[in-house]
């Protein structure tokens, strides 16, 4: 009877070390996880807006959208991404895209940063980016997006004129919570983008007066016609199937 009493002593001295162990070990593979998700989510959107472009002449298509207000902001714009980007595949060689990040609730997720990817020139919806973006961040307790203003030298948490791009964007991160009653992301992340492209116009290319890019119609032009010019605080909405 002491020999089985020490015995189950030992035993569960042994699983109790055990269980530790492996609880030990799944918070940290869940706490690196939910590290390296951050920091693809971060360069996905860094990346992205390095890649951005513009077409002032063609404002209607590539119009450069941000909605600050509200808990979390949104981004849409128009860039020529590289066949690394994520679902490069699904787009058939086709790198001009539109990009839309925001955040919004995925099945039983809530406050997913979530990407749909869209052609330039999209003639019928796309039922798979739609009904399953790429879910980039999980969680999202913050999302706020700054940008430079040349006037005031400062940051501005409005971007209204959307045929010009910013010259830097500040992204703020935040995932998870402290505890649940916390307002403060247990996890945040700041960067800041230097957007490389500036908007061209018609004569870009060739001296003033020079054709447009892309020949007649520009480029994103239609039958050899421009749209007419997004005015300058004119928002345009942020498409969900594509450009309108």
């Amino acid at each position: 009877m002491v020999a089985l009493a020490l015995l189950s002593v030992v035993v569960m001295a042994i699983y109790s070390g055990w269980n530790a162990i492996v609880k030990g070990s799944r918070v940290g593979l869940d706490a690196a996880a939910a590290s390296q998700r951050s920091r693809i989510s971060m360069r996905t959107l860094q990346d992205a807006l390095l890649s951005t472009c513009m077409f002032a002449q063609n404002g209607k298509y590539y119009g450069f959208v941000a909605d600050t207000e509200g808990e979390f902001a949104s981004l849409s714009f128009v860039a020529r991404l590289p066949s690394t980007f994520p679902r490069a595949g699904r787009f058939d060689g086709v790198d001009v895209r539109r990009l839309n990040f925001t955040v919004e609730s995925v099945g039983e997720s809530k406050n997913c940063l979530v990407l749909r990817q869209y052609p330039l020139l999209l003639l019928e919806p796309d039922h798979v980016e739609e009904e399953h973006p790429l879910i980039l961040a999980r969680d999202v307790s913050k999302f706020i997006l700054e940008f430079w203003d040349q006037k005031s030298g400062d940051w501005a948490t409005e971007w209204s004129t959307t045929n010009r791009l910013p010259q830097m964007v500040r992204i703020t991160l935040g995932l998870g919570r402290l505890d649940q009653y916390s307002s403060q992301p247990q996890e945040l992340m700041f960067g800041v983008v230097a957007l490389p492209a500036i908007g061209m116009g018609n004569g870009a290319i060739g001296g003033p007066g020079g054709p447009p890019i892309g020949g007649p119609g520009g480029v994103g032009g239609i039958g050899g016609q421009q749209p007419p010019l997004n005015g300058g605080n004119k928002q345009i909405p942020l498409p969900r199937g594509g450009a309108q």
